[in-house]
């Protein structure tokens, strides 16, 4: 078991398309900020080469407005570093207007759709608390 764990929460009113979108750019953020939990190159019977992935299980919970909240509140008050996607980054198109459209919003009113982080796993329990795994 590790000692750590790698958590995906996302908003449950997201359609399908967000929740994986959302997820897969929160992801990438946590990995370029904990390169040590990327594993070694994948190859295959035939000797092609494929690109490393998390050594250790990437959970993904989903939560409502209410507690994904809660758990940006809870990070912040940990000072645990995460990855945050607010709603308006669905309107933009670039990873520049992405950062401008973020930085229009403080963490009291941020629309929080999804958040992820890489922590101590009893600090990661406490602050996904009220979050389920993702059906």
């Amino acid at each position: 078991m590790f000692e750590t764990k790698f958590v995906v929460i996302v908003r449950e009113d997201l359609a399908v398309w967000q929740k994986l979108n959302v997820t897969a750019f929160l992801a990438t953020g946590v990995a370029s900020a904990k390169p040590d939990i990327i594993g070694e190159n994948y190859r295959d019977a035939t000797g092609h080469v494929y690109h490393p992935m998390s050594a250790q299980p990437i959970i993904v919970l989903s939560a409502n407005v209410d507690t994904m909240s809660k758990i940006h509140s809870r990070a912040l008050q940990r000072d645990v570093a995460t990855s945050l996607y607010i709603e308006e980054m669905f309107t933009t198109g670039h990873d520049a207007a992405n950062r401008a459209v973020f930085a229009e919003f403080s963490a009291d009113d941020a629309k929080v759709v999804g958040l992820a982080f890489h922590a101590d796993r009893k600090v990661a329990d406490k602050i996904t608390k009220g979050a389920r795994m993702h059906p």
